[in-house]
C-alpha cells in the first residue's frame, strides 16, 4: 500500500510517499480503506517537533512513528474474528490517534477505538474534516460547561478547531462571537455565528462587550486580552496554549477571579458520535478548504504551515 513516511523531522519535504505492507487486523481490529484524511495542526507539530518538547514523547532523534494522520474516514474491508461492532462494508470516520497512522491506504483499528459509521448525508472527504477540530472542541467547551443563553467568543472562528466551536456552542444554546480575519466574516456567519469581529480592524478586548466564555483556539490572542473581554467569574479556555500561556493562564487563576482551562483534549468514542449526531441533524457543517492527493502531501503540509487556511485541510486516497 502507499504511505506518506517521514524518517526525521524538518520541512514539509521530509514525508515522502513510499509502500508498506498492507496491515492485517488482529482479532479484536478491523482493516480499514481509507478514502479520505486531513493534514492537522498537531500532523504538522509533530513533523517539525515543535516544540521541542515533542520529542521527548515521539522520539528524541527521530519520530518513533513514521506514518503521520490521526483522522480518516473510510471503508471497512475485512474484520477480527471478534468483532461485533463493525461489518465489512461499513463507512467508518474518526481518530487513529494516538497511533497515528492514517496517511496510507489501509490502517488497523481496534472496533473500541474513536470510530463511528459515517453519516450518510457527507462525503468522506468532509467526514475526515470532522474528527480533529470537532472533537477538540467539543473537548473544551463541555470542559467550559457552556450553559444555553451563556455569551462565548471563539478567537480564531475559520480554523478546524475554531468553525467546529462556532457550531457546537451555538448547538449547546450560546450567544456566540466569532473573531476572525476580514475574508472569512461570511464563512462563519454561514456557521452559525451571532456575531463575527474582523480582528484586522477591531481588537475583540476593548469593545465594551464582555463573555462569559472565550475560547482562544490559534494562540495568537494575548491572555490579558482574553482576559479584559470575559465577565467576573468567566471561564477563558486556552486550547492551543504552549506552556508561557499555561504559565499565565494558571497565574490568573490563582490571582483573579477568571477561571482558566487549558491542556490537551481527550478523543473518545462518545466524541465521534456526538459529531456524528449533529451532522446527520444538519447542525454541524464540516469546513474543508483545499483537497489534496496523497503523492502531493508535502504541498498540503506547506500549506497548512503558511496559517492561513480555513477549516480543514484533506488529503484524498481514493
Amino acid at each position: 500500500m502507499k504511505a506518506a513516511v517521514y524518517t526525521q523531522y524538518g520541512a514539509p519535504e521530509v514525508l515522502q510517499v513510499k509502500e508498506l505492507a498492507k496491515p492485517s487486523p488482529k482479532n479484536n481490529e478491523i482493516l480499514i480503506k481509507i478514502h479520505a484524511t486531513s493534514v492537522t495542526s498537531g500532523d504538522c507539530r509533530l513533523r517539525k517537533a515543535d516544540p521541542f518538547a515533542v520529542r521527548f514523547i515521539f522520539g528524541l532523534f527521530k519520530p518513533k512513528k513514521n506514518v503521520l494522520g490521526g483522522v480518516l474516514s473510510g471503508e471497512v474491508e475485512a474484520v477480527g474474528e471478534n468483532v461485533t461492532k463493525f461489518k465489512a462494508g461499513d463507512a467508518v470516520f474518526g481518530s487513529s490517534y494516538p497511533d497515528f497512522g492514517a496517511y496510507a491506504e489501509y490502517i488497523c483499528l481496534p472496533e473500541n477505538g474513536k470510530l463511528a459509521i459515517k453519516p450518510q448525508n457527507i462525503s468522506h472527504e468532509e467526514a475526515a474534516a470532522l474528527p480533529f477540530g470537532g472533537m477538540t472542541a467539543l473537548h473544551f467547551l463541555q470542559k467550559a460547561n457552556i450553559q444555553p443563553g451563556q455569551k462565548v467568543l471563539v478567537y480564531g472562528a475559520s480554523g478546524a478547531v475554531g468553525s467546529a466551536a462556532v457550531q457546537i456552542a451555538k448547538y449547546l444554546g450560546a450567544e456566540v462571537t466569532g473573531v476572525c480575519s476580514t475574508g472569512n466574516m461570511e464563512m462563519v456567519r454561514s456557521l452559525g455565528a451571532d456575531h463575527v469581529i474582523d480582528y484586522t480592524k477591531t481588537d475583540f478586548s476593548t469593545t465594551g462587550v464582555q463573555y462569559d466564555v472565550v475560547y482562544e483556539t490559534v494562540n495568537k490572542a494575548s491572555v490579558a486580552s482574553c482576559i479584559a473581554a470575559l465577565k467576573k467569574n468567566g471561564t477563558l479556555v486556552l486550547g492551543a496554549s504552549m506552556p508561557k500561556e499555561m504559565l499565565q493562564g494558571t497565574w490568573a487563576s490563582m490571582t483573579s477571579a477568571v477561571k482558566v482551562i487549558s491542556g490537551v483534549s481527550d478523543e473518545t468514542a462518545e466524541s465521534v458520535h456526538f459529531l456524528k449526531k449533529m451532522t446527520e441533524e444538519g447542525k454541524m457543517k464540516a469546513v474543508v478548504d483545499k483537497i489534496f492527493p496523497l503523492a502531493d502531501i508535502a504541498a498540503a503540509h506547506a500549506y497548512v504551515d503558511k496559517g492561513h487556511k480555513k477549516g480543514n485541510v484533506v488529503v484524498g486516497l481514493i
